[in-house]
């Protein structure tokens, strides 16, 4: 078999590692604040991650011919597929073994993991650390930290003016039966620690959550926020789908393995699959695990997110979207005082070895591949 056909494979392979790890992210928000179930919020994901690979080729170019390696490695590397295939099972297996365990991590980080660790291997002191530092570390390294500034900011602003509109929330625990009880009402918005701690005050409560009151233009502020978040966590996956398809799809256009537009058609399906069948673990991680939300916190995450993501895409930056959504979502979890430290610990520590991890498997694929 071709070495080529390898390399479309394990161009698959991390693909679908995407998707299993990356494509709830944007959905993340809708699970964790009690909107929408699992099996809603992964429809819905899906759908907005297709939608936002499709048209990536007709925005995303210039992710295109970064990933490439062009400017990091010599240009006869490029073309090599045994250096392109070392990359993708290197990305790939790094991101698959992170969704087992269920840990966020990042496929660009794992990509340009890879991209060095190969790089170093093929090229040597041709490689150019210079370009990997300027071009592809600051917006990884930026990036996180400006999603959570920017989410801790925006929800105090939109606290502060729902406050000021005197639009109120109330916390309801739901008791198994048919009834639904209210428990607690405030007319001054509380902090969203109250929705977290009902559910265990309470003798015989399941779970609460949390509803908004009042009326914004003549409708309920309740059905207007489930609508924006809805928009808002469908933006996201767009912008995903955006941002890390033309990533991927670069493997296979330094050796012209398919044409352009066959690559990003089986590059989608493949991540479309992967979150299907195997974001579980990774779900649970960042719905519930970093801190607890109700739909106006989840709502703001997501507008952080997709704005960011989107710009980054726009301007050819490689940013995370993991990192984006993950660092919109530690945001929000320090505006309110209720951030689960160990497990934002955790995550950063993974984070953190990503890309030496990455690097690691790539350089040891290179070296067996041309033993």
């Amino acid at each position: 078999m071709s070495i080529v056909i390898y390399l479309v494979i394990a161009v698959v392979f991390l693909a679908y590692a995407n998707g299993a790890n990356d494509n709830f992210k944007g959905v993340a928000t809708l699970f964790g604040s009690d909107t929408a179930n699992y099996r809603r919020s992964l429809g819905w994901a899906t759908v907005t991650t297709l939608a936002g690979s499709l048209t990536s080729f007709f925005l995303a170019e210039a992710l295109v011919s970064r990933f490439s390696g062009k400017g990091l490695i010599p240009d006869i590397l490029i073309g090599s597929p045994e250096f392109l295939l070392a990359v993708a099972i290197g990305a790939g297996a790094t991101v698959l073994l992170a969704t087992f365990i269920g840990f966020p991590i990042s496929t660009t980080h794992s990509l340009i993991g890879a991209l060095t660790g190969s790089g170093l291997m093929a090229a040597g002191s041709a490689f150019h650390g210079q370009v990997l530092l300027s071009k592809f570390f600051w917006p990884l390294l930026v990036s996180p930290f400006l999603a959570a500034l920017s989410a801790g900011l925006l929800y105090r602003l939109l606290r502060y003016t729902r406050l000021r509109m005197n639009l109120t929330k109330e916390s309801i625990a739901y008791i198994s039966g048919p009834e639904n009880f209210q428990l607690f009402s405030s007319r001054r918005g509380a902090p969203g620690m109250e929705r977290s701690r009902l559910a265990g005050d309470i003798p015989g409560a399941h779970s609460a959550a949390t509803v908004y009151t009042g009326t914004v233009w003549g409708f309920p502020l309740q059905s207007l926020l489930d609508k924006a978040h809805y928009l808002s966590a469908g933006a996201v996956g767009f912008a995903r789908g955006l941002n890390d398809t033309p990533k991927i799809v670069a493997l296979l256009v330094g050796v012209q393995a398919l044409q352009i537009r066959h690559g990003l058609l089986l590059t989608a399906l493949a991540m479309a699959l992967g979150g299907i069948l195997n974001s579980g673990k990774v779900a649970r991680t960042i719905s519930k695990d970093i801190t607890p939300m109700n739909p106006g916190q989840g709502f703001t995450a997501n507008i952080t997110t997709a704005f960011l993501v989107i710009v980054a895409s726009r301007w050819g930056m490689p940013v995370s979207t993991t990192h984006v959504s993950v660092g919109a979502l530690f945001g929000i979890g320090a505006a309110t005082g209720e951030i689960h430290k160990r497990k934002s610990r955790d995550i950063f520590f993974s984070w953190v070895l990503t890309l030496p991890i990455a690097a690691v498997i790539s350089a040891v694929v290179y070296l067996l591949l041309n033993g």
